[in-house]
């Protein structure tokens, strides 16, 4: 009987080569803490503790975030929470589905989301601020525009565009700027400055260009149109125009325009 010949152990000549297995996924961290100086070119974990000076170039996704220093994002950073104490810098768009507490500096280059809210310090958003539930700004605001289920505020804020909410309190202790605030409840207030103040020309000046809301109540602060059912004039504050019933208001207020010059040099007005 004839010897069966042993298989090839090698392909045909002018074969194609045999496919490589598919490399597998790279698993997400459970815990990564950086300390001191890191940099990275991304963050995937369970949880992230940055605590010193930290660049990640590109993405952070994580569960949770305990950021303490300075931290610098190049990409998206996503989170079901975070919280940061120091300077937060991101580049790209923050989403943070459950609660975001910053104290100290947080910017964002373009939109930010969060589920809850809570700032101290100075808040920069140079895209649209949108909060789900309730959003609490201690210090300064700075975005084009912010929709949240509450606002409270206490400080200063810088917001061209529309502030939308259930309710908007806001107590001012530095000059802002608001374009149109609309919500059931609004409280906007201003500093009520002394003679002193006054003779010293320093003023907080407080100016919306809009206000809507089923009640308002307005104290310190230079809205130029207003509507609602029930409006209620502080101390030294000033509508322009109006739509509804002033129901209360206190004898330093003033309705109608108002032609305002720039005092002259040395004097304040």
């Amino acid at each position: 009987m004839a010897a069966i010949a042993p298989a090839p152990t090698a392909s045909p000549a002018g074969s194609a080569p045999l496919p490589r297995p598919a490399s597998a996924p790279i698993a997400r961290s459970v815990e990564i803490r950086d300390v001191g100086t890191v940099r990275r070119d991304s963050v995937d974990a369970d949880r992230w503790t940055a605590r010193g000076t930290v660049k990640v170039t590109g993405e952070v996704t994580v569960r949770e975030g305990e950021l303490d220093g300075t931290v610098s994002i190049g990409g998206k950073l996503t989170a079901d929470r975070l919280d940061s104490r120091g300077m937060l810098d991101v580049e790209g768009s923050v989403d943070v589905s459950g609660k975001f507490r910053g104290s100290g500096e947080f910017h964002t280059a373009l939109a930010m989301h969060a589920g809850d809210a809570e700032f101290r310090g100075t808040t920069r958003a140079t895209g649209p601020l949108s909060v789900d539930r309730s959003l609490t700004v201690r210090g300064s605001l700075t975005a084009p525009a912010v929709t949240a289920g509450s606002l409270r505020l206490e400080g200063e804020a810088q917001v061209p565009g529309e502030i939308v909410a259930l309710s908007v309190s806001a107590r001012f202790s530095s000059d802002s700027s608001l374009g149109t605030v609309r919500a059931a409840s609004v409280v906007l207030h201003g500093k009520v400055t002394n003679l002193i103040d006054k003779v010293l020309g320093r003023l907080v000046r407080v100016t919306v260009r809009r206000v809507e809301g089923d009640s308002v109540d307005l104290k310190s602060v230079d809205v130029q149109f207003v509507r609602a059912p029930k409006i209620t004039l502080g101390r030294d504050a000033h509508i322009t125009e109006y739509e509804g019933t002033i129901v209360r208001r206190h004898p330093s207020s003033r309705v109608g325009f108002e032609s305002r010059s720039r005092a002259p040099y040395g004097l304040s007005r």
